[in-house]
Formats: structure tokens, C-alpha cells, sequence
């Protein structure tokens, strides 16, 4: 996009300050629902909204600094990832609480790296790839009708944009009210069909947001995510369930469930694991030739490239990155002392700086890989959790091996301080993909706007300071307060209150399973040969001209819950639908009307996920303040009519979302 004609204010401190005050609540919000159900939301759309809706009666205000704010807040709400491990070192009963420095230093220092592995990416899976990016979309829609009714004089049609957005948002939040908050609706449908011994399962998600960010992504990744589905719950699933007797008094749904969580998941991961290899392998010439022009390319402020395409300059790259790295092994250098004080210094010094080069090496193809998946499918819709398993296997077993190979690591590197040295690590590495994910959206949406790429980069690099600031405080006040499951941090307390933390419950777990030799190896590896049949017949298709298979999109149906997959499969495919209409229409109703469906079709959407982002903001608010799972609930977990209720609301969605978009 060209730069803005007249020169506007982009960077300023009240922008900063403004941006450091929505990454407290977004923080706060994303750390107690991410330890409370395993979820987070995706914070950029939200930070647009509110930026929009506080610097809007500032005359001096523009889309420029609103773009910068919701950069700095999503920044920091997102680096709360980082909780998907850390809580499993309380389980493991090393620590008592969370030490701020190491935990403020481990996201700071993660995040940072995760932000600059950003910069060379951005050219490549930004600027000249199709990804769709639903949220980044998204919230440059936010921006620009927020703009377009800051300067109501120049015409009718951004009256007409903002209602299109308007009524995506209203319908959604009103969707997220009756669900999350009031309980009348269900959120989810979900069907066990019994065939002998072994049973199927069909579930979808009523989620509004998911529904767009599948018409967003396209119907390639749509039957991609549609086959994972298939593979998992039609094929998989069914298979071990025949194999495996149930305990005394399980069901069959149970144990399905049951085999999923433990098994057919690391199906899932391995297809993510081998895709997420491939893409990395596709990508990297354009990389390389990437930062190779980052050195070309002018600094900062030179008028032989245009502002919009001026990312930060090398040597600012080189040293922050310096600076995160040396914090790195200084943080691990203190925890392996503290921890394993035996071991002599030198040998301490050649494992921590092994640890760092691990982080760092696999932290860039995390960022590639996290940045496509996000790119493709959205933030909120991209597991990473299934890249901290991926990241805790190899982790694990390269302490393995040097336990095995190296006499100087044999008495230390195993066991219990081992499995903790992992996740140590891998919360470092978390937080890389985490930002990743979360900041090429950000920069698709700068990039849609007209922004300055390395003035984003830079409140990049500050909302994560910041967040990193927040969020061992947080961690402590959730700990104390209701403890986690396994981890309690007084006599008495109930264990039925704690946190579940699900995720680090499942990194501890794993970890653990890779020293004692009890980890789920077949699934992982029979994954990762379907990974490899996927890759041939994406590449086939491509060849061919008939389509794509994209193979990151088959493990997502498989790992994701299939109440994500089938939905955004949903949208997949009434995008499809919209996209036959509007071709068939197009010869009788001009091109001018084709491309204001498409611009009603793109609004809906944005509408959709700001308001359901919106309304999960305000429910986690709700839900931190009260100290109650459902503090607005009317009716209680057994109200049956609710699963109808929601699927009607959703299916008449769907059709005013059609008839919406091709409406004459």
C-alpha cells in the first residue's frame, strides 16, 4: 500500500503509554483463561477497537497511531503464551512460586528473539505471500472504518462499511453474551455414534470468529483441515478404541476421548512437526535473500525506499539481538547453578551455551513455521501448543544424548532436573512462537494500513518488555489464590478450585515420558510418515493446477479439537459457496457489484471476530473479578435445549452471512 500523502504522527508516547495500559488487562485476561481452560484470544483486534475508541476524539489522532497501540497491547497479550509451560516447574516441585526476574527475563528474552526472527519474515509471508491472515485482515478493517468516520466527508460508503462491521460485531458478541455469559446457548454440537465396538464422532463449534477465519483462509485449507478431521475421528480414533479395552465403568466416548488426548494427538503433532519442517524448507532461499537485503536497504529515515517497506536496520537487529541472547544464557547459567550446583563451572558454561544455540536455532523455524500456520489458519486457531510438544521432544532428546554421549552431562542431564531443564527451555521457546504468531498479524495489518514496518518492530519490542513485567505477578496472585492441579501452594486448600493448567500438565508429562522411555513414539512417527504422503500430494496438486493440500492444515484437523476443525471447515466452504455466486452473478451485475460483495463479505467477517474478541474480553474480566466460572449463568450445565438453541443461532448466521454478502 502507498504511503499516506501528508505526513501523520506514528510513534508517540502517548500511543506507548496508552499501549502499555491495555497489555495490563489483556495480560492478565489471556494468563487466567489460558491456566483456567487451556485457551487464549487473540488480543490484536480488541487492542484496535479500544485504542480506536480512546484516541478517537484527539484530533491529532490517525489510523497510524491506532495501528501502533493495538501492535504493542496484542504484542504482550500473546506473550502470555508462556504459561502453556511454566506452571509445570511448580508440578515438578522446583519451585515454590514464580522468581520474577527468571520468569520476567525468560519471556523478555524469548519474546525479544521472537520479534526480530520476525523482520526478515515479513517480506516473504506478508508482503509477497497469499496468506489470508484472518485476524491481521481483520483488524485493519477495525482501523480503517474507524478512520473513514473520523473524516465522515468522503462519502456514503463508509457509512455502508461500518455497518457491515457493525453488525458482524453485534451478532457475534450477542452469540459470546447468551453462550459464555447468560449459558441459554450452546457453543458446541456434539455427536457419538456407536458402531459395534468402536464409536465415531462428530462435534462442530457455533464460534462466530472461527466461522470467519475459515471463510477467511480459503477452501484449499478448508478440505486440508476437513481430512485431518476424517483421519482423526473417522479412521484413527475408531481404530485404537477397538484395540483398547475400556476400564471398569468407562464409556466408549470416554475412552475415545481418552485415546485422542494421549495418542492420536502425537499423530497430529508429527504431521505438524514434518509440515512445519517442509514450509521452513520452502521458504528458506526467500529468507535468506531476505537478510541479505536487510543489510542493502537503507536506515531508518532515508527517502531511497518508501517508509511502508523500511524494516529496522541491521545493526539495531544485531545488537538487541545480542542483548537477548546474553540474557538468555545469563538467566539458564543461574538456573542450572541453582539447580544443579554440583556440576563444575566449565561444564555448566558448554550446557547452558548448548541450551541457548538450541533456543535460538529452533526459535527461528518455530517463527517461520508458527508465522505460516497463523497466516494460513489465524492466532487464535494455531496450536501452539503442538509446537511446545514438538520443541519438548527434540529438546529432551538432545539432553538425552548428550547425557549418553558426553561422561561430563551423564550424573546430571537425566531424571527429574533434566525434564526440568526442558522446560526451562521450552518456555524460552514458546515465547518466540507465540510472538511470532501473533506479530506477522500485526504486520500484515501495518502493511494493509500504510505503516512504518520498523516502528512497528520497535512497540513489538516494547509490548514485550512490558508484558514480561506483568506477568510473573500475575502468575503468583492466580498460584496463590487457587493453586494447580498437582501443585497446591497450602495445606487445606481445595483441589477442586485449582487451575487446571492442561497444557503444562501435558508438557510435564511428556518430558517426563521422554527420561523414563514411556513416550507415545509410534503415533509421532506414523505422523510424521503422513505428514510426508500429505506433502507429496500438495506438491502433486500444485503441479497439476488442480488445488492444494496444505499439509500444516491436515495436522491442524487432527491435533485441534474437532469443535475448531469442523468449523472453520464450515467456513471454508460457505466461502466457497460466496466466491460461486458471486462469479455466477458477476455477468449480470457488473464488476462494481462483485467487488462490493466481496468488501460486505470481507466486513462480516472482520465483524464477527472482533465482537466474539471483544465479548471474551469482558467475560475473562467478568469471570477474573467475581472468582466464578459463570457469574452471569441463568440456567446450569444441564439445560438441554441450549445445544439447539446455539446451533439455530449458527446456522442463521450463516445464511445472513450469505444472503448479506450477495444481496443486490
Amino acid at each position: 500500500m502507498a504511503p499516506p500523502t501528508t505526513p501523520v504522527r506514528e510513534f508517540t508516547v502517548r500511543g506507548v503509554f496508552l499501549g502499555a495500559l491495555i497489555t495490563l488487562a489483556f495480560t492478565a485476561a489471556n494468563v487466567y483463561l489460558g491456566l483456567k481452560v487451556g485457551l487464549t484470544f487473540a488480543s490484536a483486534i480488541p487492542a484496535a477497537v479500544i485504542s480506536m475508541a480512546l484516541l478517537y476524539r484527539l484530533r491529532d489522532s490517525n489510523i497510524l497511531e491506532n495501528n501502533l497501540v493495538q501492535t504493542q497491547a496484542s504484542a504482550a497479550g500473546t506473550l502470555s503464551s508462556v504459561i502453556f509451560v511454566l506452571p509445570a516447574l511448580l508440578m515438578l516441585g522446583l519451585w515454590n512460586g514464580f522468581p520474577f526476574w527468571q520468569t520476567a527475563l525468560v519471556c523478555a528474552a524469548g519474546g525479544t528473539l521472537g520479534v526480530l526472527y520476525t523482520v526478515p519474515l515479513r517480506r516473504v509471508m506478508v508482503v509477497q505471500s497469499g496468506l489470508p491472515y484472518p485476524e491481521g485482515v481483520a483488524a485493519a478493517e477495525v482501523l480503517r472504518v474507524g478512520e473513514a468516520q473520523r473524516h465522515k466527508a468522503e462519502g456514503k460508503g463508509q457509512s455502508a462499511g461500518l455497518r457491515q462491521l457493525g453488525w458482524g460485531t453485534g451478532l457475534a458478541a450477542l452469540f459470546g453474551f447468551l453462550s459464555g455469559g447468560l449459558r441459554l446457548l450452546g457453543d458446541a454440537v456434539n455427536l457419538w455414534i456407536p458402531a459395534g465396538g468402536v464409536v465415531f464422532r462428530v462435534a462442530a463449534g457455533f464460534s462466530p470468529a472461527l466461522l470467519a477465519a475459515g471463510y477467511l483462509m480459503g477452501a484449499a485449507a478448508g478440505v486440508a483441515v476437513l481430512l485431518g478431521l476424517v483421519l482423526c475421528w473417522g479412521v484413527a480414533v475408531p481404530w485404537l478404541t477397538a484395540l483398547a479395552p475400556a476400564e471398569h465403568g468407562q464409556t466408549l466416548p470416554a475412552l475415545a476421548n481418552q485415546l485422542w488426548a494421549g495418542k492420536v494427538r502425537f499423530l497430529g503433532a508429527g504431521v505438524i512437526g514434518i509440515s512445519a519442517l517442509w514450509t521452513v524448507a520452502t521458504l528458506i532461499r526467500p529468507i535468506l535473500q531476505a537478510v541479505r537485503q536487510q543489510g542493502a536497504r537503507p536506515q531508518a529515515g532515508s527517502t531511497a525506499v518508501p517508509a511502508t517497506d523500511q524494516d529496522m536496520p541491521r545493526h539495531w537487529m544485531l545488537a538487541i539481538g545480542a542483548a537477548a541472547l546474553a540474557v538468555l544464557f545469563l538467566v539458564t547459567q543461574g538456573f542450572i547453578a541453582q539447580y544443579l550446583p554440583d556440576m563444575p563451572p566449565a561444564t555448566r558454561y558448554a550446557l547452558t551455551a548448548l541450551c541457548v544455540l538450541f533456543a535460538a536455532v529452533f526459535g527461528f523455524l518455530v517463527a517461520a513455521a508458527c508465522g505460516y500456520m497463523a497466516g494460513l489458519v489465524g492466532s487464535s486457531a494455531s496450536p501452539i501448543s503442538g509446537i511446545g510438544i514438538i520443541a519438548t521432544i527434540l529438546m529432551g532428546l538432545a539432553l538425552l544424548t548428550l547425557h549418553t554421549l558426553v561422561p561430563a552431562f551423564a550424573a546430571s542431564v537425566s531424571g527429574p532436573l533434566g525434564v526440568a531443564l526442558v522446560l526451562f527451555m521450552v518456555s524460552v521457546i514458546l515465547a518466540m512462537a507465540a510472538i511470532s504468531n501473533d506479530n506477522l498479524q500485526d504486520l500484515k495489518t501495518g502493511y494493509l494500513v500504510g505503516a512504518t514496518p520498523w516502528r512497528q518492530q520497535v512497540v513489538l519490542i516494547i509490548g514485550c518488555l512490558v508484558g514480561a513485567v506483568v506477568i510473573p505477578p500475575v502468575l503468583d496472585l492466580l498460584y496463590n489464590a487457587y493453586g494447580f492441579a498437582g501443585a497446591l501452594p497450602r495445606p487445606g486448600m481445595d483441589p477442586a478450585q485449582a487451575l487446571a493448567a492442561p497444557q503444562a500438565t501435558l508438557m510435564q508429562q511428556i518430558a517426563s515420558g521422554i527420561f523414563s522411555g514411556a513416550l507415545e513414539w509410534t503415533m509421532l512417527g506414523l505422523g510424521v510418515l503422513l505428514g510426508v504422503g500429505v506433502i507429496v500430494a500438495d506438491v502433486a496438486l500444485r503441479r497439476a493446477g488442480r488445488g492444494a493440500l496444505p499439509p500444516l492444515a491436515v495436522g491442524l484437523g487432527i491435533y485441534l479439537p474437532p469443535t475448531i476443525g469442523l468449523t472453520l471447515a464450515v467456513g471454508a466452504a460457505l466461502g466457497w459457496s460466496l466466491q460461486r455466486g458471486l462469479r455466477s452473478a458477476k455477468a449480470r451485475l457488473g464488476q462494481d457489484w462483485a467487488a462490493a460483495a466481496e468488501e460486505r463479505g470481507l466486513l462480516l467477517a472482520s465483524g464477527l471476530i472482533v465482537g466474539e474478541s471483544l465479548m471474551g474480553l469482558l467475560l475473562a474480566a467478568l469471570i477474573g473479578f467475581s472468582g466464578h466460572d459463570a457469574p452471569l449463568a441463568l440456567v446450569g450445565e444441564g439445560f438441554a435445549p441450549a445445544m439447539w438453541l446455539g446451533l439455530l443461532y449458527f446456522g442463521g448466521l450463516c445464511v445472513f452471512f450469505y444472503r448479506s454478502v450477495l444481496r443486490r
